[in-house]
């Protein structure tokens, strides 16, 4: 599916996930360490990147080429778990296989064009999704929070407790 709906589907999703959402306390529980390693993950990796500027390689980018989308996974991985529905979860897995192997393919496309050689000798070395256990590459950029707040990943983590809130609200919605 084309990236440019990647939004609108997007909360579509969330919507579907939250009608049919049946979170519970234990959910909720066993969603906790998806939602706190995703968002650790995504603020590592925000610390060493400078979109389109620089080849971020450093960091987590020494593991897994895409470790904001591998955040973000573990955030959706989050949500399925909290939700306790089977529809809710297959929403979530239904976006990111609709969206993340595409706009994985695009953003590489794009790094292979813009920093040629740089990224040739990176992908090489550090696989596009899941992670490499030891880092790999040239590890050349540093983290920094300056970069974090420029990427505005507050944004997520201030919705984590957004997420949590509503997920809560819903188990008191009758429908």
């Amino acid at each position: 599916m084309p990236s440019r709906f990647r939004v609108v589907a997007g909360y579509l999703a969330g919507i579907v996930v939250f009608v049919f959402a049946r979170p519970t306390r234990d959910s909720v529980l066993l969603a906790l360490p998806f939602f706190v390693l995703g968002e650790v993950v995504r603020l590592w990796a925000s610390g060493h990147i400078e979109k389109t500027l620089r080849l971020a390689t450093g960091g987590p980018y020494a593991h897994t080429r895409n470790p904001l989308y591998l955040g973000s996974a573990l955030l959706a991985a989050g949500v399925a778990a909290a939700c306790a529905s089977v529809p809710a979860a297959a929403a979530v897995v239904l976006y990111l296989a609709a969206f993340y192997p595409a706009v994985m393919r695009e953003e590489s496309a794009f790094l292979r064009r813009k920093f040629e050689g740089a990224y040739e000798a990176w992908a090489r070395e550090v696989p596009m999704f899941l992670p490499r256990l030891t880092p790999g590459g040239p590890r050349e950029s540093r983290f920094t929070w300056e970069r974090v707040a420029l990427n505005r990943e507050w944004r997520t983590a201030l919705a984590l407790p957004a997420v949590l809130a509503l997920l809560y609200a819903r188990r008191y919605l009758p429908f």
